[in-house]
């Protein structure tokens, strides 16, 4: 077995919730918890819609902001309590950096489209040969389309990748083409697995 590319997703895996007290703050605001506004933010029809490029994150976080009962103006501020307590896992970031010498690297994601942009005003978007986020493709984990994409673009095949996301789920899709899924559990975990599959 030669690895000749890995792949990571964003949300839950990079990027993290590490201070959930704005969230939290919002969420009572509201009248709600932390897991309901979670939902409320995540598992509306209109963040699935934003997700596979049909909305523009734009005209979902109105759609939040209407749901909430609140003016247009009050979005903005909204949408940054949300996000907050967010932090990039620099440690995650740095092993790509090194990787990128001996292998492709990529970014599997289901998004926004917003993202790109995002990622790049992190100044982190050199970490990745390539982007595949499921707003600017139409297709979304778990679905194997989005997968096969994301190896295309890097002229691999299933087996000859590693791909690391916090959902089983997507894990168990990934590895159905034969991409060598690692469930991330911890930074330190993920990474530790990743690096034994490189050694093999």
């Amino acid at each position: 077995m030669t690895i000749k590319a890995v792949y990571f997703d964003l949300g839950g895996v990079i990027v993290r919730t590490g201070d959930k007290t704005s969230r939290a703050t919002l969420a009572a605001e509201f009248g709600m918890t932390y897991p309901e506004i979670d939902q409320f933010v995540f598992g509306s029809e209109t963040a699935m819609l934003a997700s596979v490029g049909r909305l523009s994150e734009n005209e979902h976080w109105l759609d939040v902001t209407r749901r909430l009962k609140r003016p247009e103006s009050d979005m903005a501020r909204i949408r940054a309590a949300f996000f907050r307590g967010d932090s990039i896992d620099q440690n995650i970031v740095m092993f790509l950096r090194s990787i990128r010498k001996t292998h492709k690297t990529g970014l599997i994601s289901n998004a926004w489209d917003g993202l790109r942009a995002w990622i790049t005003s992190q100044g982190f978007d050199d970490v990745f040969e390539t982007m595949t986020i499921s707003a600017e493709v139409g297709l979304a984990k778990p679905d194997a389309r989005i997968y096969q994409f994301a190896l295309d673009k890097l002229g691999v095949t299933g087996d000859e990748a590693i791909f690391v996301d916090d959902v089983d789920v997507n894990i168990s899709a990934c590895q159905a083409l034969g991409m060598h899924g690692v469930l991330f559990r911890s930074p330190e975990q993920a990474l530790a697995e990743v690096k034994q599959l490189l050694q093999q």
